[in-house]
């Protein structure tokens, strides 16, 4: 029962980032399930998927109620997602370890991570975001590959996507939060379904996906509400620097920082972040601050 009570409080917790950053849902309750539960990859990026179904409904309903939501994105990036996302489980339990791709991704991640935090922080024009249109060419191929990872890889659908839109600063990064949340129902539902019929129905362990799936539902409206309140620019700059610090163990081993200049890397990202976050702010308080006008010059009598 305790272990229960604590996976519902570690469902919460993995909610509120999922759903105040656009990621991390998969990554931490899958990282938090092989180590705490005991499960293998499979059965992990199973609990985890079945209970994003409810999760990601939760999520997209909050979302769209606080106006978080690009409703024309949606379907481009949730039909090729669940395509990918069922591909994925099929892959994960029958094939190959998706973990091979891990490096390669850390490194795409990483870099994008940077130019995001980078983008949003130290960008001294006031408008941000261009509002231009993303090309269904685009949207397509994300959503699949970003699908795909995240269900071979136990988590992959925000991390993918999110930095991806908010790099092109096309929307506002509120607008992609709540798309990629709300797309995600789709993803959950089409990798659940992969991962029960390629697995036996009474290997799932119900109990723990109830667990996560009560803490996440708890916690979405909450994220949401965050995401509507919280200036674009200060989102943008959390999210970017989150991603490095995400990415950053993988990044580090795939380019063969170890030890001492690993930790030190790590304590120089955080450094950045602060400062980022510092400079977001500073800028939001600047933009904020009304414009006086000189007084008229007094002409002498």
């Amino acid at each position: 029962m305790r272990n229960l009570v604590l996976l519902a409080f570690l469902g919460f917790i993995a909610q509120m980032v999922d759903g105040s950053l656009g990621m991390a849902y998969g990554v931490t309750s899958t990282t938090l399930l092989l180590s705490v539960a005991a499960l293998t990859p499979a059965l992990a990026s199973t609990v985890v998927h079945i209970s994003e179904v409810g999760t990601t409904a939760a999520s997209g309903v909050s979302h769209w109620r606080f106006g978080n939501v690009d409703w024309g994105k949606v379907l481009w990036l949730a039909v090729p997602g669940g395509i990918g996302a069922f591909l994925g489980a099929v892959v994960l339990v029958n094939i190959i370890d998706a973990a091979m791709a891990e490096p390669f991704v850390a490194i795409f991640l990483f870099l994008l991570g940077g130019y995001v935090l980078a983008r949003f922080a130290f960008n001294r024009t006031s408008e941000i975001v261009s509002h231009l249109p993303i090309s269904r060419k685009f949207l397509t191929p994300l959503g699949f590959v970003a699908g795909f990872l995240d269900a071979a890889g136990g988590g992959g659908w925000g991390p993918i996507s999110t930095p991806t839109l908010l790099s092109s600063g096309r929307m506002e990064p509120r607008k992609v939060v709540g798309t990629v949340d709300t797309s995600e129902f789709i993803v959950a539902l089409c990798a659940s379904i992969g991962f029960l019929i390629s697995l036996s129905f009474t290997d799932v362990p119900w109990g723990v996906v109830g667990s996560l799936l009560v803490g996440g539902i708890v916690a979405a409206p909450m994220a949401a509400w965050v995401v509507r309140h919280l200036n674009a620019r200060v989102l943008g700059t959390a999210v970017g620097g989150f991603i490095l610090m995400v990415n950053a163990n993988t990044f580090f081993s795939a380019i063969g920082i170890s030890g001492v200049t690993a930790t030190i890397a790590y304590l120089a990202i955080l450094v950045v972040w602060a400062v980022a976050l510092y400079f977001a702010i500073t800028a939001l308080r600047r933009d904020r601050e009304p414009i006086v006008e000189p007084e008229a010059a007094q002409v002498p009598e």
